[in-house]
């Protein structure tokens, strides 16, 4: 095994994940949206992304690194919808408490309309990708697609779509490294902030 290569995130590292993925997310439009100020963002922020850790590795495929400079969140075909009963087993509920009246609805907003995209772009059988984000400090070594790799794998296995949506263009040509296309974009009503929706095809069956 070389030293990036992903392995299983524990529920010992929920934690540290969440602040590896609050730092790689800190910047991103929607989230200086929803916390303007840095201080908040960056605790609030921390919070959030060990829940999500924690929701994909109950529920789905969450990844890391030995070192953890990173971590890839994915949740299964047919589980892509957040369910009531698991968001409140990983804690997610609490939610609109950390983010406080105006963030948890501008949250909600761009929320709905990620759904609405999924819902129109997504194929009916998929693994979505929740999340992958790497600590600025180790950006550029590769680890961001060292991560996806096993999901990836599967799902070339399975003969399996994925989809995701980002919030951030220079990412775009990331994912379109690993076989994603736009298949949607839009901008969300009231927010004004981007939103693109990408699909990585099911590999269609060998030979011919």
């Amino acid at each position: 095994m070389q030293d990036n290569d992903p392995i299983q995130l524990t529920v010992a590292q929920s934690g540290q994940a969440g602040e590896v993925l609050a730092r790689a997310f800190h910047e991103d439009p929607l989230y200086v949206l929803v916390m303007p100020e840095e201080g908040k963002r960056a605790k609030v922020l921390a919070w959030l992304f060990d829940k999500v850790a924690h929701y994909a590795r109950l529920y789905g495929q969450a990844h890391t690194t030995p070192g953890l400079e990173g971590v890839a969140c994915w949740l299964p075909p047919g589980h892509a919808e957040l369910t009531l009963g698991r968001l409140v087993r990983s804690g997610l509920a609490a939610t609109p408490l950390k983010l406080g009246l105006t963030g948890s609805l501008r949250f909600n907003t761009y929320m709905n309309y990620a759904e609405e995209l999924h819902q129109r772009h997504a194929p009916k059988s998929h693994w979505y990708l929740w999340v992958v984000g790497v600590d600025p400090a180790s950006q550029g070594r590769g680890i961001g697609s060292r991560l996806l790799e096993p999901v990836l794998a599967r799902a070339s296995a399975d003969g399996t779509a994925c989809y995701l949506e980002t919030g951030v263009e220079r990412n775009i040509p990331f994912y379109e490294k690993h076989g994603f296309r736009v298949v949607g974009e839009g901008r969300v009503p009231g927010l004004e902030v981007p939103v693109w929706a990408l699909r990585r095809e099911a590999p269609g069956p060998a030979g011919g």
